[in-house]
């Protein structure tokens, strides 16, 4: 983490770093049984592999951004918004991030960038309309929590495993089963074996994934409340925008439903995932860590 004034997480910290060992021990076992299964083709697959992480990690942050409808706008354009930003910014010490608007009636906020320099905080009208102004400075100390903690970075790498798994099966497929008749068992017991090794690198990288999600969000949440040092407006913007959410057509919650583990809030259009899926913690999890610290503050 570098430098600020946002309370450091040795939680977090230790569980991003035992995420990223088990995800990086799972990469190596998924590429030693590629190779060995196709010899071949090690050089291409490695070049493939090396390149697909580059382009993750340098441009998902952009491409997450733009899906998302961000338009960055300058002081001008959105003076209070900036104006939030500045003081939070200068009461974390940390450079100041882009600042961007998503024109979505869905009340939500997200952070971009692999380092506080690449950061941008991006809001959407449906919020800046209706959270008062400590409600949305609590939004914003959140976001900027998780660019002080360079969250976005590592999850960027976290989630890279279970796209290498998906496009490099396909790939190691299509070169296997293009290849000779001379090789027609191996190649049928390949078509098996590769799908199923898949899977299960998907599934086990997802659930990692989402269980260091869900933490990072409460580290947020606890960063941003002790960073304002006004927890319960925190909670109130996080019971206006859940209790908003219901309001939402369903046609734009779906839209939204892809960059939940972006969100502050997650948008669902439907029932709500199993916890064991989810990206962020209940609602109640939340408000009950924000009603610890107003105690530790000795706030009411």
């Amino acid at each position: 983490m570098a430098r600020t004034r946002y309370a450091r997480d040795r939680g977090l910290t230790s569980r991003m770093v035992t995420t990223m060992f088990l995800i990086g021990l799972l990469y190596v076992v998924f590429m030693g049984v590629l190779l060995a299964a196709f010899p071949d083709i090690w050089l291409l697959i490695l070049v493939f592999t090396g390149g697909l992480f580059i382009a993750q990690f340098w441009f998902s942050d952009r491409i997450a951004a733009y899906s998302m409808g961000a338009r960055e706008v300058t002081r001008e354009q959105a003076p209070e918004l900036h104006a939030a930003i500045d003081r939070l910014c200068a009461m974390a010490d940390m450079p100041k991030p882009r600042v961007a608007i998503a024109n979505s009636d869905v009340p939500n906020a997200f952070a971009t960038g692999r380092s506080q320099e690449k950061a941008l905080v991006c809001a959407t009208t449906g919020l800046l309309r209706r959270l008062d102004p400590e409600e949305l400075e609590g939004v914003l100390a959140h976001e900027l929590s998780h660019v002080a903690h360079r969250d976005v970075a590592v999850m960027t790498f976290a989630a890279f495993l279970g796209v290498l798994a998906g496009t490099i099966t396909r790939m190691a497929l299509w070169s296997g089963l293009m290849r000779s008749g001379r090789h027609n068992n191996q190649t049928a017991i390949l078509a098996l074996l590769i799908p199923l090794i898949s899977a299960v690198v998907y599934v086990i990288s997802f659930l990692l994934t989402r269980l260091l999600s869900r933490y990072r969000e409460l580290s947020a949440d606890r960063g941003g409340a002790l960073l304002t040092g006004k927890p319960s407006a925190l909670a109130a913007a996080l019971t206006k925008i859940t209790g908003q959410m219901s309001q939402i057509p369903t046609r734009d919650l779906r839209q939204a439903e892809p960059f939940n583990a972006f969100f502050f809030a997650p948008a669902f259009s439907g029932k709500s995932m199993s916890r064991l899926f989810a990206s962020h913690p209940t609602l109640e999890q939340r408000l009950d860590q924000l009603g610890r610290i107003s105690r530790e503050l000795g706030r009411p």
